[in-house]
């Protein structure tokens, strides 16, 4: 709950910022627009490309983040990177359109490399928002995207292997034994959970288990904002998710915070 009140506390404030924001711009004639997270230059650039020869802000959004999964950009992006528990990489995207408000997503797929072409086929073909896992693979496949094929790379194996080496450390498990080698996984007995309390040093130690998964290479994504000739908006993320996390596990959540701000701006808007 006190999550959920903080992003829409940041979704309101973002907004207000998008509201200002795009008044100015749009008093000022300043289209069309290409905003991204990170200094991907080759993706703004694909995305720019795009807008400037006439094609829609939704478009503009994957034909840039198409360009980001294709590079691979930080291995945060596309195909290659970020395994899982299991060393396998799958990826999420999302595309939203503020002319027609609507949305389209894929989560832990698998198998399918074009994670951003997926989520617009969602919004274009379904009535649907988000399709997830093998049947987000099997859609994507059906509509006319490449698949099935594998998804890691020899540097994704590599790294698994020397994650596996480590007695898979970092992980995302908690309150879980064994607590410092690989699974199987089992839950800490209830009563013994029940001895926990709330001392700062606990609250320390969670704050670093959370911190250890974090670095420059596993810890982000690519979203991006678009305002095409006409004055329309297009927001857009993919993300091949958080390095060894559970598999099933999806949309990690720097790709939503990344989203919010744009989000805000759409729904502003609505075209």
């Amino acid at each position: 709950m006190a999550i959920r009140n903080l992003l829409i506390t940041l979704l309101l404030l973002f907004t207000s910022v998008s509201m200002a924001l795009g008044h100015e711009v749009g008093n000022l004639g300043h289209y069309p627009v290409v905003v991204s997270t990170w200094p991907f230059v080759e993706a703004v650039r694909a995305a720019w490309r795009a807008i400037d020869s006439g094609f829609s802000a939704v478009d503009a959004v994957v034909e840039g983040c198409s360009a980001c999964e294709e590079l691979r950009c930080d291995g945060t992006v596309g195909p290659g990177g970020s395994p899982d528990e299991n060393g396998e990489t799958t990826l999420d995207a999302l595309v939203m359109n503020g002319a027609t408000m609507e949305v389209g997503a894929v989560a832990a797929m698998r198998y399918v490399k074009d994670g951003i072409k997926a989520a617009r086929l969602v919004m274009q073909h379904t009535g649907h928002t988000l399709l997830v896992g093998e049947q987000a693979s099997a859609f994507a496949i059906s509509m006319g995207l490449p698949g099935p094929t594998n998804l890691s790379s020899s540097e994704s194996v590599q790294k698994w292997s020397k994650w596996k080496e480590n007695r898979c450390q970092p992980n995302f498990w908690k309150n879980i034994v064994p607590v410092d080698s690989c699974g199987p996984y089992h839950p800490k007995d209830i009563a013994e959970l029940g001895k926990g309390t709330c001392s700062s040093a606990n609250l320390m130690a969670a704050v670093e288990s959370r911190s250890s998964h974090i670095g420059l290479h596993n810890h982000d994504t690519i979203s991006m904002a678009v305002i095409d000739k006409e004055g329309h908006i297009a927001v857009g993320t993919s993300t091949n998710g958080a390095t060894y996390k559970i598999p099933g596990s999806c949309c990690n959540p720097e790709a939503v915070s990344n989203l919010i701000p744009y989000v805000g701006a759409v729904e502003v808007e609505d075209d």
